[in-house]
C-alpha cells in the first residue's frame, strides 16, 4: 500500500518550487485506531506531505534521472491537535542541489496561516533509476505531464 499526503501537484516550476494540495478526510486510513475519541492529524503526516512534493521537485528537476532519498529534517515546526475536514496548501523549494544531494525548505498552509514548516530538508540522490519509469510515475501521482 503507497500513502501519498498530497492530492495533487498545482504548481511545478523546475528547479525552484511546487505546491500541492492535500484535503485531510476523517476516512484517512492513517486515523483508524490512531486516537481513541478525537481523530487528531499525525504531525509526521505534514512533514511527510512536504517531503513527498519537495522529492517530486528534485526528481523533476534533475530531469527524472535520479531518485530523491529523504536523509536529514531539521528546523520542523507543527501546530498540535490538528483536526481531520482541513485543506493544506503545501509549498517547498530547492535552496541548492548538486549530483550528490539536494537542500530544501518547505511549509502547510491552512486558511492562509502557517500549521506546519521545515527549515531545512536534505535528500541524498540515487542514480540507479529507469526514467521513463519515474516519468510515469510523476505523472501519475501528480496529474502532470512532465514533458520530454
Amino acid at each position: 500500500m503507497r500513502f501519498l499526503f498530497y492530492d495533487r501537484i498545482t504548481e511545478i516550476e523546475k528547479g525552484k518550487t511546487v505546491s500541492g494540495v492535500k484535503t485531510f478526510a476523517l476516512s484517512e486510513e492513517f486515523l483508524r485506531g490512531h486516537y481513541g475519541k478525537q481523530a487528531i492529524i499525525p504531525g509526521v503526516i505534514f512533514i511527510e506531505a512536504m517531503a513527498q512534493l519537495l522529492g517530486w521537485l528534485i526528481i523533476y528537476t534533475h530531469d527524472f534521472r535520479l531518485s530523491a532519498i529523504m536523509s536529514l529534517v531539521e528546523g520542523v515546526k507543527v501546530t498540535p491537535m490538528l483536526r481531520p475536514g482541513l485543506t493544506a496548501q503545501i509549498h517547498a523549494q530547492i535552496v541548492s542541489t548538486s549530483k550528490r544531494d539536494s537542500l530544501g525548505k518547505a511549509c502547510v498552509l491552512v486558511d492562509g496561516k502557517e500549521v506546519a514548516s521545515m527549515q531545512r530538508i536534505i535528500f541524498s540522490h540515487f542514480h540507479r533509476v529507469d526514467p521513463d519509469e519515474l516519468k510515469r510515475r510523476f505523472e501519475y501521482y501528480s496529474g502532470l505531464t512532465p514533458g520530454p
